[in-house]
């Protein structure tokens, strides 16, 4: 098998992300992985009608599925359209959902899409292993944040 050429800057088309997830979740471990999807989602996504604000991952029967992922119809697609919040099977190698499923079975660890994007003109989706955060733990990160954008302020005044 011949190795792949390197990948240029234009291969990758990041159609949205889910800014919510990094606030709401401590992301311990990230992955890429594929979906099945059929020619009227796929056009859907690359117009931008795509929604994985509320969406989740769960490993069952040793196969990934992710939930609650909104694709807009196709409105050119008549009645070969599509479900919008049908669940979906993601394309993962089996030790990555071993990998995957092992990290699950500690507590409070739950798998949630980061970002949807295109990758050499095929869709993918990244997850992210993460557990929930406190609220003093969000609190927390939005006074870093707030710090960080004060100094950047006082810096480019002088």
């Amino acid at each position: 098998m011949a190795a792949r050429p390197p990948e240029k800057p234009g291969d990758v088309k990041v159609v949205t992300r889910n800014k919510k997830a990094r606030f709401e979740y401590h992301i311990l471990d990230t992955l890429e992985a594929g979906l099945v999807l059929t020619g009227s989602e796929v056009k859907s996504i690359r117009d931008g009608n795509v929604n994985i604000h509320d969406a989740f991952a769960r490993i069952e029967d040793d196969e990934a599925w992710v939930y609650g992922m909104e694709i807009a119809k196709y409105p050119f697609a008549n009645i070969l359209n599509h479900e919008p919040k049908r669940t979906r099977k993601l394309l993962l190698k089996k030790p990555e959902i071993r990998k995957l499923k092992a990290q699950l079975m500690e507590k409070g660890l739950t798998i949630v899409p980061l970002a949807l994007l295109f990758r050499r003109g095929l869709a993918k989706l990244e997850i992210g292993v993460g557990r929930g955060k406190k609220l003093f733990d969000k609190r927390e990160d939005m006074k870093k944040r707030d710090a960080v954008r004060d100094i950047e302020r006082a810096s480019s005044r002088k």
